[in-house]
């Protein structure tokens, strides 16, 4: 199973968008897609993907109640479908509390545990819950999408999947980003003790400044993979945004007139999600043709 968080320290960089049309160019070669909005903002991954979702409801059952250990119900009734191939398991306004919940539950477990040395997993919990609900037996892919903070989001969804795909911004703040890029993962592995791959780096909105080239340079000689670059696609994707699509739906649904550009940003995506799965698997998956 392929297994990645798309994580950025930096916000307004892309981050959901990826993670929505990654998840599509995997479903489209064939695979089977989970995607997990750890996310408790309103334009989150839930949003954009347009499904069913009852943040609101502070009865209703939850993620965030089966990692504390009081589930509302199945594991499975969380999940709604976006489209054949990618199912989501939605948001919550209960993420807002997931570190204050956690850090009690652990608390509990701690005092009322025989062993006086036992330290409760806080950040394991969300691998926990996709153990026992053995995801892993119905899903090709796996991706999450945690807010762009350090915390119990980032730290349990990275425990989970072990690897990140990395959204960057090849501007001024992108090349603070760019210099920090190995002390982040060095402070996720440090963090959990365990060792994190990083699929790809995905320069995003990207202008072919003299600036972006020098910093796509940097990039390559910190030994990251860059097999694509976005280009400024920002009448694309705020389109996704307006619709609550995927940039496939989207200009296969409401583009009159087909734009190559538009085009060649898709078959990117296309080809971004073949490499990430080769890094995992080993071997390319079939893609299908994105036609004008």
């Amino acid at each position: 199973m392929l297994t990645y968080t798309v994580y950025s320290e930096a916000g307004g960089v892309g981050k959901t968008t990826l993670s929505a049309n990654l998840a599509k160019a995997h479903a489209r070669a064939g695979q089977d897609v989970l995607v997990i909005d750890l996310d408790p903002q309103e334009g989150s991954l839930t949003y954009l993907l347009d499904v069913e979702a009852a943040r609101n409801e502070g009865g209703s059952d939850n993620l965030v109640r089966h990692m504390i250990g009081r589930p509302g119900g199945a594991f499975e009734d969380l999940i709604r479908t976006a489209e054949p191939g990618i199912d989501v398991l939605p948001s919550h306004n209960m993420l807002e509390r997931l570190t204050e919940l956690l850090l009690r539950t652990s608390e509990i477990e701690e005092q009322t545990n025989p062993d006086p040395e036992y330290t409760y997993p806080r950040y394991e919990q969300l691998h926990r819950v996709l153990a026992e609900a053995r995801v892993h037996e119905t899903y090709d892919v796996l991706i999450v999408d945690p807010p762009a903070t350090t915390g119990d989001h980032l730290y349990n969804a990275i425990y989970a999947t072990r690897n990140v795909v990395i959204p960057l911004e090849l501007s001024g703040k992108g090349h603070q980003s760019v210099e920090g890029l190995q002390d982040i993962v060095a402070g996720l592995e440090s963090e959990l003790e365990l060792e994190v791959g990083v699929l790809a780096v995905v320069p995003n909105e990207v202008k072919d400044t003299a600036d972006q080239r020098e910093y796509e340079a940097a990039l390559s000689e910190l030994g990251f993979s860059v097999p694509v670059s976005i280009r400024d696609r920002t009448s694309l994707f705020e389109g996704c945004w307006k619709q609550q699509v995927n940039a496939f739906t989207y200009v296969e649904e409401h583009r009159a007139r087909k734009r190559q550009y538009e085009l060649d940003t898709l078959a990117q995506f296309d080809e971004l999600a073949a490499f990430i799965n080769e890094q995992v698997n080993g071997a390319a998956t079939e893609q299908a043709e994105v036609s004008a």
